[in-house]
């Protein structure tokens, strides 16, 4: 694999950070307790809610320098979902959609994504189809376009094919037009590089996608449209579903079914 291969690669997986592997521990402390959570705005058929778990967490720990920062997570993740995951900032609320994307390991528990451990799983494979979007996004050198294009030559994605009238599409709804395409990523503000990075997730059509702080840096229109791309993609096809973190619980009540809540104190709630 060329180099510049192995830089795209870090880009599209968010590898940005690596944190110390420590030892398994027995200890007892943060077991899930289950409690109430805010209302659900967005709708999920029941027959969506019966079916087979898409993605799921069970006993799932992570310690980081012999901390445990949760532990004893329990959760599933059905067709059609959205799950959001609230706490206080240090939580571990990255670390855990990380871990759900493969790129940190855990110290306890498992995740199983199509009845198959993590573990079985070819991880460039995985990854395809399983997405964290990063709160700070990386963006290649070069235009908006070829950011959206590069992501074809990575051995996972060659079976797919650059779309530009669907991506056209996308920028209509986020209220960019056609020259955005055209834009150099060093003339991007904070906003317009979370757009690129999650069109050039969402042209994947990934199966899950792991949202963290997605609309930190966008106004509120932009936001909303957002919102609603993201709904859209998740009823074209019925086995999509996603995880999304919030600060802002007004968000959260639009764009979720449920949520975990990570407490500061290592506890973990799972409201329905």
């Amino acid at each position: 694999m060329k180099f510049r291969d192995l830089k795209l690669k870090s880009i599209v997986t968010s590898m940005h950070e690596k944190l110390p592997k420590s030892v398994p521990s027995t200890s007892e402390e943060g077991v899930t307790q289950i409690s109430s959570s805010s209302s659900l705005q967005l709708e999920v058929s029941k027959e969506n809610t019966i079916n087979h778990p898409v993605l799921s967490a069970k006993s799932l720990g992570r310690q980081v320098q012999n901390r445990w920062v949760w532990q004893g997570l329990n959760f599933e993740l059905y067709p059609g979902e959205g799950l959001g995951i609230a706490g206080p900032s240090g939580a571990g609320k990255s670390l855990l959609l990380r871990a759900i994307a493969g790129l940190d390991p855990v110290q306890a528990g498992k995740i199983t994504f199509a009845d198959q451990p993590l573990a079985s799983w070819s991880m460039p494979h995985y990854r395809s189809m399983v997405i964290y979007l990063h709160q700070r996004p990386a963006i290649m050198e070069g235009t908006v376009e070829e950011n959206f294009r590069q992501v074809y030559t990575l051995r996972s994605h060659r079976d797919k094919v650059y779309n530009r009238h669907k991506i056209l599409e996308y920028l209509e709804i986020l209220g960019r037009r056609a020259d955005f395409l055209e834009r150099h990523s060093s003339a991007l503000s904070g906003g317009e590089a979370q757009i690129v990075a999650f069109l050039r997730v969402l042209q994947l059509q990934p199966q899950i996608l792991l949202f963290d702080e997605p609309t930190a840096s966008l106004d509120a229109q932009t936001t909303q449209c957002f919102e609603d791309l993201v709904k859209t993609w998740l009823t074209k096809q019925p086995k999509r579903a996603y995880l999304w973190t919030s600060h802002d619980p007004v968000q959260l009540t639009r764009v979720i079914n449920r949520s975990i809540t990570i407490s500061s104190d290592q506890e973990i709630s799972d409201g329905k």
